[in-house]
């Protein structure tokens, strides 16, 4: 049986931001990126604390690899298209082959925040969720409370589904979420 892998896209840009595969020489900045995050984007996820460590980045980039391997998830960095330096992360990530969906993440570094990154890198994500991985419906699950990734979702074009009881656990707690969607003939399904 053949596995359905997808080349990394290297031409996901729109001139202000990049998505891209992770490359060797990224934990240390990917590393940095998440300490200085940690009051914002560690709010609403565990991965994000104060002691994440080149190891860690490390190990989250060979986890990306894989699962891009096999096919079940496509976790972009999210990079400045003129300096590369990394902005945050995307991903089109737990990925159901044969329902045809996939999860939309992202988190973009403290620094950068507020200007619409998570926009931009969110457009070109959904696009190549749609065009490469060929998903019907894309999913944007996020904290209740979690009112910037909300707000995201809602200039990505999502369609507010309702309110999903524990849906998330956060050190160690199930929180309630948003589930929003973006559907094929969504006109945010077709935009660059």
């Amino acid at each position: 049986m053949a596995i359905d892998t997808l080349p990394y896209p290297t031409d996901l840009t729109d001139g202000v931001v990049t998505l891209r595969a992770h490359r060797s020489g990224d934990a240390e900045p990917l590393a940095e990126a998440v300490r200085e995050s940690v009051d914002t984007v560690g709010r609403w996820q565990d991965w994000c604390h104060a002691g994440y460590d080149t190891a860690d980045a490390e190990q989250w980039m060979a986890l990306a690899r894989k699962s891009w391997l096999l096919a079940d998830g496509f976790e972009m960095l999210v990079v400045d298209a003129n300096t590369d330096r990394i902005l945050g992360g995307m991903g089109v990530n737990q990925r159901n082959k044969e329902q045809r969906f996939a999860n939309l993440g992202y988190w973009v570094r403290q620094s950068e925040q507020g200007r619409g990154i998570a926009t931009r890198a969110g457009r070109l994500a959904i696009g190549f969720a749609f065009a490469s991985v060929r998903v019907a419906r894309l999913e944007i699950v996020v904290a209740e409370h979690n009112l910037p990734s909300r707000r995201t979702a809602e200039r990505l074009g999502g369609t507010f589904e309702g309110i999903l009881r524990k849906r998330l656990v956060l050190k160690g707690e199930s929180l309630d979420c948003a589930m929003y969607s973006v559907v094929a003939g969504d006109p945010a399904a077709s935009a660059p």
